[in-house]
């Protein structure tokens, strides 16, 4: 009886054993498959919200393909190339030494070369610029896998072309002292006084800047003067400024006419108080950009340009006196209201107020096909969620 009961025990026993044992190998191939899966959502998650960052963003091999970002420039910078076609070239030092005779390795040696570059950085790294950056025709500056800050001086884009300034942390800029400067592979030239701008775009055509983070200079964040055209800046983050951005520098210059530029998926935000942008002359789509509340106004000009705020989330500061978005400036207002500033998409929070002007516009076929497709600015939260300099590591969506 007894060796019958053990006999029993030791059976059942060896069922359980084997069932469970079935039980953890299906439980462990559950979660292989389910680490599987969790890994392949990972690597296939992205977080591009816009337009441009659809392009490239959920590219995990983006790293080796940087190129590829030129093909992504959207608004009246598209078709802008940058760098493409050249050589990569790798910053390696952070010295500035010598303005005038930039050793290989830094930054100036670079963008004064005159063939197409496409420039990446070894690793992170503060630059602290000694004098302007002169930048010619035909570079991508491109910050994508290292963190990169400039300070100091500010860079000069004057009289070229087809130049890409992406994921570049710009900040504390000075007002420099000038001398002998290298601008082109030949002999340094001398340059007078900068006045201290972030980026200075002057005389230049297809700038595309963005996913740069920009802050605190003497002047102004970023102006684009002197018959400039076909800019687009993009995706990135304005703090800690008072004029932020003047697309068009005196009513005297109206060869800014011609002036034809992209403001879009960009945060104002944390102490910007005006020109976002401030507009002469020219044709400006300011597009889907978030202002997280503003000083003195948002966006304002002078010498009628056509300005189509479209799609922008504003969120009027508290002050009941501030709640205007737009200032108009240096005309009577029987003119100023001819002026076609207009308004379509836009949200209007916290008593925010845009006063609309004149009427649509007739777009060229070109403008047309240059336009970005604005979405609600309910949308705008979204859309530019990551505005400014991105952390991307090689090998993943960034």
């Amino acid at each position: 009886m007894g060796n019958h009961c053990y006999v029993v025990f030791f059976t059942i026993a060896c069922v359980v054993f084997f069932a469970e044992a079935v039980r953890l190998n299906e439980d462990v191939e559950m979660l292989d498959e389910f680490g599987a899966n969790s890994t392949r959502r990972s690597l296939s998650a992205c977080s591009a919200n816009n337009v441009i960052d659809k392009c490239w963003r959920c590219k995990p091999d983006w790293a080796d393909n940087r190129q590829a970002l030129a093909q992504c420039a959207a608004g009246f910078a598209k078709g802008t190339t940058g760098g493409s076609g050249g050589d990569t070239y790798t910053v390696t030092s952070n010295a500035d030494d010598d303005a005038a005779n930039p050793k290989e390795g830094t930054l100036r040696f670079g963008v004064t070369q005159s063939r197409p570059l496409w420039i990446v950085f070894e690793k992170d790294m503060v630059i602290a610029l000694t004098q302007e950056l002169v930048v010619t025709s035909d570079k991508t500056i491109d910050g994508r896998g290292a963190k990169v800050e400039i300070t100091g001086g500010g860079l000069t884009l004057m009289n070229v072309k087809n130049v890409i300034i992406h994921g570049i942390n710009i900040h504390d800029v000075q007002e420099m002292p000038g001398g002998m400067i290298k601008n082109s592979e030949g002999p340094a030239e001398m340059r007078s006084k900068s006045d201290g701008d972030g980026i200075c775009v002057t005389g230049s055509t297809k700038i595309w800047i963005d996913h740069c983070s920009l802050s605190k200079a003497v002047d102004g964040l970023i102006d684009v003067t002197l018959g400039s055209s076909m800019v687009t800046i993009s995706n990135c983050k304005f703090s800690q400024h008072h004029k932020v951005m003047l697309l068009g520098a005196d009513d005297a210059h109206h060869q800014d006419k011609s002036m034809q530029a992209t403001v879009a998926y960009n945060l104002f935000t944390d102490g910007c108080d005006q020109r976002m942008p401030r507009c002469r002359f020219g044709f400006f789509q300011v597009v889907n950009n978030n202002y997280d509340r503003w000083g003195t106004y948002a966006i304002g000009g002078s010498s009628a340009p056509t300005i189509l705020s479209q799609g922008n989330k504003f969120l009027a500061p508290d002050d009941a006196t501030k709640k205007n978005v737009l200032v108009r400036a240096d005309a009577p207002e029987s003119e100023y209201m001819t002026w076609n500033w207009r308004s379509e998409k836009d949200s209007l929070e916290n008593g925010a107020i845009f006063l609309a002007s004149g009427s649509d516009p007739s777009l060229t076929g070109e403008q047309q096909g240059l336009m970005i497709q604005a979405e609600p600015g309910e949308s705008v939260p979204q859309l530019t969620s990551s505005a400014g300099v991105l952390s991307c590591v090689a090998g993943q969506p960034c």
